[in-house]
């Protein structure tokens, strides 16, 4: 049997999108049933990609239109987001899991299993209007995030799961009511499961945050604005979606300096 840091691995190795969701679905099934290890077992410094979607700066994307072509458009490059995601939760066990408590592991195996899910989900709706994950071009802004922080597990989670993931939350409510008004009901019930789940997520992030703020003596508040400066091009911008921040326990006290 291999180690869970060897499946993780495995996932980020593997091209494929369908094989990336089965790895998935096949090591957190294992992982829960208790019959995997952690081990241990360097990831990639960056995962395997399929031919396409071409990858392109943010600088480079075709600005979206709107109506039905806008519309499939956005499908896609959500689409792309949770296919990183997948990636961005293997990495974070298969590179910080050891020395950590089980409970580190079983949160970002969650995740990983519930981004698969989101990617399926959003694929069957491109299939359903006529199109598939690959045929847009797409950017590779959050793997870049990935990159600056493969040296700090605080920095990861500053970057990836309390910044990048915590703003999909913020817009994801008003993106599905698009949805809705275009008569595409169906894209928006799988946006509000993305954004129930994500709260979760980004919930993870902020306990596994300020686990490693206490170990390290450090005041969480005052280390995410120090990462945040530090790391992170730009400045974060509201609105903020607060009351879903807050559900996730990340607060006013994080966001202070931007409201």
């Amino acid at each position: 049997m291999i180690s869970l840091s060897e499946a993780a691995v495995g996932v980020l190795t593997a091209a494929d999108p369908a094989d990336k969701q089965r790895l998935t679905a096949e090591a957190a099934a294992t992982w829960r049933g208790g019959a995997m290890v952690l081990g241990t077992c360097a990831p990639p410094d960056r995962p395997a990609r399929p031919a396409r979607p071409e990858l392109l700066s943010p600088g480079q994307m075709p600005k979206r239109s709107t109506g039905p072509k806008g519309r499939i458009a956005l499908i896609h490059a959500l689409a792309h987001i949770e296919f990183n995601a997948i990636d961005l939760a293997w990495d974070i066990i298969a590179r910080f899991g050891d020395g950590l408590p089980r409970a580190f592991t079983d949160d970002w195996v969650r995740v990983a299993d519930e981004e698969a899910r989101h990617f399926g989900l959003l694929v069957d709706r491109l299939a359903a209007i006529g199109t598939m994950y690959g045929d847009l071009p797409a950017h590779d802004s959050l793997w870049e995030a990935a990159t600056k922080t493969t040296d700090d597990l605080a920095a990861r989670l500053v970057l990836v799961p309390l910044t990048l993931e915590a703003r999909g939350v913020d817009v994801t409510p008003q993106t599905a009511e698009k949805f809705r008004r275009a008569g595409d009901p169906e894209t928006a019930d799988v946006l509000d499961t993305i954004y129930r789940d994500e709260i979760g997520h980004i919930g993870i992030g902020v306990r596994w945050f300020e686990f490693v703020c206490a170990r390290e003596g450090c005041d969480p508040h005052a280390t995410f604005r120090d990462i945040i400066a530090d790391r992170f091009i730009g400045t974060l911008k509201g609105p903020f979606n607060m009351e879903a921040r807050s559900q996730a326990g990340m607060g006013e006290k994080y966001l202070a300096p931007w409201l």
